[in-house]
């Protein structure tokens, strides 16, 4: 049977038979691809994740055969990362009781969680992966409808709010997503402003911890002015030390586009060449940057 995309191809081609197939071939990928499946209906304050799943599985959508087994990160193949992405949405699936799909979970460590799922996922078609973990993500999405943000959830022993870790497999999944446009030469949009804003405030948020983890303890008892630009940007008085009550006057500034700075705490951007307007304190600045990836994983 002909596919959509081909069937749309053949009759324009049939109707406007004067203009060259190759002028008229991304126009009609960009029409089926806004003809996509839409993302899952869920809470307001979980729709970048949905958002950026429905934006996954559009890429998805498009995968030929060999894409599939193309290495894309971590030495994963396109297929082992969807399956990383879905053991890590399940074990927080799992942590407030929404439904999970797959072997059943015998670990909490996401990374072990990921080699089991990975190992189940390579017995199986990419269509069925790519299936399953849509199904189980929609399923999450639809299931955090009823929750409050606030409600406490677990995902790799870190014990926080349910509505960051959404946020934060919101990132993950925006960044993965670029991997796999990046291996296939794919320029995709960046997600609405809407979206990348909660999103940002999620990584401004996260300084004083990534500084933390990194062993530096130059941020206590200092404040950052972060502006950050762009469609979904903003401008945040963050405390640099996890003990500190409230910011104060900020003492350091950094000013930067902010897609790049979420990518910078995804580990997508190197710090040392991170383009950005630095103030007041240098050092310290430099040393907010330097950190800043300490959270992202595979």
């Amino acid at each position: 049977m002909m596919d959509p995309v081909e069937r749309l191809y053949l009759d324009a081609l049939m109707a406007e038979p004067a203009v060259p197939a190759h002028t008229l071939r991304p126009q009609l990928l960009a029409g089926a691809r806004a003809r996509r499946r839409p993302a899952a209906p869920t809470a307001a304050w979980a729709k970048p994740y949905a958002g950026r799943v429905a934006a996954m599985d559009a890429l998805l959508a498009e995968a030929a055969d060999d894409d599939w087994s193309r290495v894309i990160v971590e030495g994963w193949t396109l297929q082992e990362l969807v399956a990383h992405l879905a053991a890590k949405d399940g074990l927080l699936a799992a942590s407030v009781g929404a439904p999970v799909l797959g072997p059943p979970i015998d670990t909490t460590d996401s990374l072990a969680r990921t080699r089991d799922l990975q190992a189940y996922e390579r017995s199986r078609s990419p269509e069925q992966t790519r299936r399953d973990w849509r199904a189980q993500a929609d399923a999450l999405c639809r299931h955090l409808a009823d929750l409050d943000p606030a409600t406490a959830a677990t995902l790799d022993g870190l014990e926080t709010r349910l509505g960051d870790h959404i946020l934060g497999r919101g990132l993950e999944t925006w960044i993965h997503t670029a991997d796999a446009a990046t291996t296939a030469r794919i320029r995709l949009p960046d997600p609405v402003a809407e979206h990348i804003r909660p999103t940002a405030d999620l990584c401004a948020r996260l300084l004083p911890w990534t500084m933390l983890l990194s062993g530096m303890d130059t941020g206590a008892g200092h404040t950052l002015h972060l502006t950050l630009t762009g469609d979904g940007g903003g401008e945040w008085r963050i405390a640099l030390g996890v003990g500190d009550t409230a910011p104060g006057t900020p003492d350091v500034s950094i000013t930067a586009d902010v897609v790049a700075f979420c990518f910078l705490l995804g580990g997508r951007r190197e710090p040392a060449t991170f383009p950005a307007e630095l103030g007041g304190d240098l050092a310290l600045a430099r040393d907010v940057l330097t950190a800043a990836p300490a959270l992202s994983g595979p």
